[in-house]
């Protein structure tokens, strides 16, 4: 269970609840010969070849190749607008079941160069992560073609702070758009964000949890993970940013393992948000994720989607970067979330990587005993993700 605390507008912490897990059977996509044209003018005419075998393919054309090679027109291209209009630019291009060639793979050179800032250290833009938003609501209950899911997962961890939030709430009626300037980031008088702890100035955040029932725009991450995870690339890329992003996290926390940032209002009730609050969802909503890759994992393996699981281990463990520890005393600088799943690796991956539950640990493990953490609270923190692991392993 979360802790009993309330947001910045009044809302319990539960309140929005989950998403309930899913597996969706995957259609087959009926492809027809049409034209679309993307933002700034980019005529993407659709083709279907004959690729040889039962099924045919998207034959990806010679305007789309070119935005694999111009980030800002690729930008420009996939950007859906505040009120997602231009979305349908973004499902012409990307949503096909068979890409013929090397085309999955071009595509998604455009899916990174729209997405990712302009390079380290900086912050994304409202239209870069706008972009975001409309990769992944144009791939909403769709099957990816073989060779675009790595590039989506790296989309993916390039908004770790976002998809993690989005795959938390599900759906929110309060997003009002699919991405958020920095200037309307302002945290409350207890230093509460809703989006989350410890976010880069001047960086906009791609909202993926916005839906639009009239322009049919749902970003819905949990269906997203759920179909990155089949490959072994992508599963290494999103495990590596989870890891990535709790080293991040808890070298922010104080010595308590608190938000530095949290300010008790004056009438403070007992039972209401501390210090701690939403650190501890936070940790919960991160090993919750960890145990999602692991259930998806284990069900690909009974059901046969994964049909050598030995084999897939060893691709993940050959696609894994590193282990990640946080620094040994607290920070304060506020990175962009590009940084965040980039981070420099503190070496090899210790014991079993797919034991995610040990992986976790580990990591705090190293951060309770470098910043003398209290042993009363690293336990806590640790039974809370525990539970939280446990929960989306084997009960959902």
């Amino acid at each position: 269970m979360r802790n009993g605390g309330s947001d910045s507008t009044g809302n319990s912490d539960g309140g929005s609840g989950r998403l309930v897990r899913r597996l969706r059977k995957h259609r087959t996509l009926a492809l027809g010969v049409t034209a679309v044209v993307l933002a700034g003018a980019v005529g993407i005419p659709l083709v279907v070849a004959d690729s040889g075998d039962d099924e045919s393919c998207w034959q990806l054309p010679a305007s789309a190749r070119a935005l694999a090679d111009d980030p800002v027109a690729a930008t420009k291209a996939l950007d859906p607008g505040g009120d997602v209009t231009r979305l349908t630019a973004a499902r012409e291009l990307l949503a096909h079941g068979k890409v013929c060639g090397d085309g999955a793979r071009v595509l998604g050179r455009v899916v990174e160069g729209a997405t990712r800032s302009s390079g380290p250290g900086e912050p994304h833009t409202v239209a870069q992560a706008g972009s975001a938003y409309a990769v992944a609501a144009a791939l909403h209950d769709r099957e990816l073609p073989a060779g675009l899911a790595p590039a989506v997962a790296r989309m993916m961890a390039e908004y770790v702070v976002d998809a993690g939030r989005a795959g938390s709430l599900g759906r929110d009626d309060d997003a009002i758009g699919p991405a958020v300037a920095p200037e309307e980031i302002q945290p409350d008088g207890r230093g509460y964000v809703s989006l989350g702890r410890f976010l880069a100035p001047g960086e906009a955040h791609a909202t993926f949890e916005y839906t639009d029932d009239l322009a049919g725009a749902d970003a819905d991450m949990e269906f997203l993970v759920a179909e990155l995870a089949q490959d072994p690339e992508a599963f290494a890329i999103l495990y590596d940013a989870e890891r990535a992003y709790l080293a991040y996290y808890l070298e922010r926390l104080t010595d308590q393992g608190g938000d530095p940032a949290f300010r008790a209002s004056p009438d403070q009730r007992e039972g209401s948000s501390g210090a701690t609050t939403w650190p501890d969802n936070d940790l919960e909503d991160l090993a919750d994720r960890v145990g999602d890759l692991m259930k998806y994992r284990a069900r690909y393996a009974r059901d046969g989607t994964i049909p050598d699981l030995a084999a897939f281990d060893a691709s993940v463990r050959s696609h894994t970067r590193g282990a990640f520890r946080p620094a040994p005393e607290r920070l304060d600088i506020r990175p962009p979330m590009g940084d965040i799943a980039r981070r420099p690796v503190s070496g090899p991956v210790r014991g079993d990587l797919m034991d995610g539950r040990h992986q976790l640990f580990t990591v705090v493990d190293g951060w309770a005993q470098d910043r003398n953490v209290p042993a009363q609270r690293a336990s806590a923190m640790k039974q809370l993700m525990d539970d939280s692991y446990v929960r989306a392993l084997w009960l959902r």
